[in-house]
């Protein structure tokens, strides 16, 4: 007995019957048990009349030899089945006894390549069988009209199939992809074009999260100047989403650069990103706290971190500012710092340790053959020149042969995904003006010009963390940079 396999696998979700979850290994063992107990089920039966049952009157257990054909879907070029073909044209010569096939309607990309596929297995005298639970038989010659596979679900499968075909084309030409335009923009020359009436918006709310790094304080703004009240997630998605930075983001979750007019700028994006990631470990409410210590202070001998509370004196309209732990477990607890303090002993430290902190980043930056700890900035730059210049040898290989143009289109759609990713990760490290910026970070008066919502912005660009150290009833703090 001949069986063969046929597996047409695809990245989406349309395959949902339990075989297609399946390798291949545990598809062809339980399609081997379901034939051996259909043969000995057929032998019991021939062999009943017979009488005793002793098993003289049983078959012989027939040997079965499989074979496996897969095919692997491109999405831009739904009839690309190599496998079937050959699939077809080995069963010509050697007919198998059955085929095995996960869909119906694997076998081709519209009804009538279904039809004409199985009418060719019909002609070799090959019984197909469909991945369903149990195995749905067809019988030899069947044809789509009789009504065994449910022909609408194929036809729209099929269908779905063919518009992500055309999406996939799309993204090979960096098409914008299907739906409607996001907000801020609007559709025109087979790209987003900005909307002029709504951008504005965005505008203005991304310079103010960046002028106070408050992201619910953006949200109120935007509502308070221009009436449009949204979401918080909403305010978070123009500020992450790559559409704003002049990228299209596809559902494969490949980004391409530079495809349309950004609304957000490459440096007040990079900006964006380490801010929204200094404030991710921080509660949502101290993100935007007014205080600028907020959410930075830790006590090092407990391990609490500190808060900022106000308390007044009765009968007095003054109010002062401390730091104590929120979760002390020593007994007696650590004491309270007066926030003042603790502010002026931050700026007289970092205005010390910023400057030599820098030096050091940016001599450590400058050199690719450093030694560990690795330099990351060197190897983002080594892995963006690999792809650039992959990407600019692929004209040539096409001009040669060596490759066709689909392949191409969809190896420089990977490479520009790579490198757009590539550069991400650059745009999130510490910015490079770093050593211009040095000299006057070390000037305290820089720091004591600033409001309080202005220093919060600079204290967790630089600062990841501030500890604070006690000995006795004295103290001093540890600042931790963010590099």
């Amino acid at each position: 007995m001949r069986l063969v396999v046929y597996r047409y696998c695809e990245s989406g979700a349309d395959d949902s019957s339990p075989d297609s979850r399946l390798d291949a290994a545990e598809v062809v063992e339980r399609l081997k048990a379901d034939l051996l107990d259909s043969v000995t089920d057929g032998n019991a039966d021939d062999s009943a009349p017979h009488g005793s049952g002793h098993g003289s009157g049983h078959g012989h257990t027939p040997s079965i030899e499989v074979k496996v054909y897969e095919d692997q879907a491109i999405a831009a070029n739904p009839s690309h089945r190599p496998h079937l073909a050959q699939l077809l044209a080995d069963n010509h010569h050697t007919p198998a006894d059955y085929l095995w096939v996960n869909a119906l309607a694997a076998l081709g990309d519209s009804p009538a390549a279904v039809q004409q596929c199985l009418e060719a297995l019909a002609q070799a005298g090959t019984a197909v069988r469909v991945g369903a639970e149990p195995a749905m038989a067809f019988a030899t010659g069947t044809a789509l009209a009789n009504g065994l596979d449910p022909i609408a679900a194929m036809q729209d499968q099929q269908q779905r199939r063919q518009k992500r075909a055309g999406h996939a084309r799309n993204r090979l030409q960096a098409l914008p992809p299907p739906g409607k335009a996001p907000y801020g923009y609007r559709r025109g020359q087979e790209r987003y074009l900005i909307d002029r009436t709504a951008s504005p918006v965005i505008t203005a709310f991304v310079n103010e999260f960046l002028l106070y790094g408050s992201l619910r304080g953006a949200v109120r703004f935007v509502e308070r100047r221009f009436g449009k009240r949204i979401a918080v997630s909403t305010g978070q998605r123009w500020l992450s989403h790559p559409v704003y930075r002049g990228d299209l983001q596809y559902c494969d979750g490949q980004v391409i650069r530079n495809t349309h007019a950004a609304i957000i700028s490459r440096d007040e994006a990079a900006q964006i990103d380490r801010l929204l990631r200094r404030n991710r470990p921080l509660p949502p409410r101290t993100a935007g706290a007014s205080r600028s210590l907020a959410g930075l202070v830790q006590c090092h001998t407990c391990g609490s971190p500190m808060t900022v509370s106000t308390t007044t004196i009765r009968g007095k309209a003054q109010s002062y500012l401390y730091l104590r732990p929120t979760a002390c477990p020593q007994q007696p607890r650590c004491r309270a710092l007066a926030y003042d303090q603790v502010l002026q002993a931050v700026i007289a430290d970092i205005c010390h340790t910023l400057p030599q902190a820098v030096a050091q980043w940016q001599a450590h930056r400058a050199d690719p053959n450093s030694a560990p700890p690795p330099n990351p900035f060197a190897q983002l730059q080594t892995q963006r020149q690999q792809r650039e210049s992959a990407l600019a040898q692929l004209p040539a290989l096409v001009e040669t042969g060596v490759l066709d143009a689909e392949t191409a289109a969809l190896r420089r759609y990977k490479l520009r995904g790579e490198i757009t990713h590539i550069e991400q990760q650059i745009a999130q490290l510490p910015p490079v003006n770093l050593a211009e910026l040095a000299p006057s970070v070390a000037l305290p008066q820089f720091w004591l010009d600033l409001s309080e919502a202005e220093r919060r912005f600079f204290f967790r660009e630089f600062i990841r963390r501030i500890e604070i150290h006690r000995q006795g009833q004295e103290w001093q703090v540890n600042l931790m940079l963010v590099f």
